[in-house]
């Protein structure tokens, strides 16, 4: 397809390629930047780690010579970064960007990460590194029942708010209430920032049974790509927060002799499947996504074009 002429695209605009883990983005999000021109911004809170290219589906490095990719491989593994980092960092490229792109691609699945973009995330403290070290080592020694009690506590609005069982967003709240020495919530307005750009949201969606058998089959191929090896290099990092995530936890509990590795498999793609029902869950509320099959390439570029 050729490129979209620039002089018909009346204002800066972001398009956002967004769906469930496995639903097949990539390709199709590289389509879509080669015919407006565009670069692809990924919106994946993983892909932003370097040293796991496997594990998180990165583009491949043939992939980023046909579109170059912002937000790919551009972190260590201890390097902290939140939502609110990448609202920061992806704003200020979209301003660089849209000076001589005017529509811009941004692809991912991170729920968080695609909402500080559309919505803005509150400003929220930075955690210095000696609390946020402080009360790892807590829950590591104690668990999370001390962390729950200290949030009840010091924010009982927020403890009454917080899924309980989510260990990482009990133990923000508590790292900026001992931070500021304030309410959590204090700080939640829940209110939208306004965006100097139009927004264009596009989700990908499969039947349920062909979702799972493409996430059961990439699960497989991962594996003969390499992840295990992947696993096993940055197993002396599994503590850090960059490998809390499906693929790399199933396997350290290989690793650590704890299951088999056909255990270990079966459970990454158990949890692949949980985690593409809690994306899509997530998405479903957001009554601004107009959904399409992946092979409606055609209806997406013109859905695309209508609206530019």
């Amino acid at each position: 397809m050729a490129a979209l002429s620039k002089k018909t695209i009346s204002e800066k605009t972001l398009i956002i390629l967004l769906g469930p883990t496995g639903v097949g983005k990539t390709e199709l999000s590289l389509r879509i930047a080669e015919y407006l021109g565009s670069p692809i911004i990924s919106s994946d809170s993983r892909q932003i780690y370097k040293h796991l290219p496997v594990g998180t589906a990165a583009p491949t490095p043939e992939q980023m010579e046909r579109v170059k990719h912002y937000m790919v491989g551009t972190l260590g593994l201890t390097d902290y970064y939140s939502a609110s980092n990448f609202e920061t960092d992806v704003m200020a490229l979209l301003q660089e960007l849209h000076q001589t792109i005017p529509a811009v691609v941004m692809t991912g699945g991170s729920m968080m990460y695609i909402d500080a973009i559309c919505k803005g995330i509150d400003d929220i403290p930075t955690i210095t590194p000696d609390i946020r070290n402080a009360i790892y080592s807590q829950f590591e020694r104690e668990g999370l029942a001390p962390l729950l009690q200290e949030l009840e506590r010091l924010d009982p609005i927020h403890y009454d708010e917080v899924d309980r069982m989510n260990y990482k967003r009990v133990i923000h709240a508590v790292e900026v209430c001992r931070m500021t020495g304030k309410p959590y919530s204090s700080f939640r307005t829940n209110s939208r920032k306004e965006r100097p750009f139009k927004i264009i949201k596009i989700g990908l969606t499969r039947e349920r049974e062909e979702l799972y058998d493409r996430i059961n089959r990439r699960v497989d191929r991962m594996m003969e790509s390499g992840l295990l090896d992947e696993a096993r290099s940055v197993y002396p990092f599994k503590q850090v927060n960059a490998l809390n995530t499906v693929g790399y936890k199933e396997l350290f509990r290989y690793l650590d002799g704890d299951w088999t590795l056909e255990t270990a498999v079966e459970k990454m793609k158990r949890n692949s499947r949980v985690y593409a029902r809690k994306q899509m869950t997530w998405f479903k509320r957001d009554h601004e996504i107009t959904w399409f099959h992946p092979g409606m390439e055609a209806e997406i570029i013109e859905h695309i074009h209508v609206r530019l």
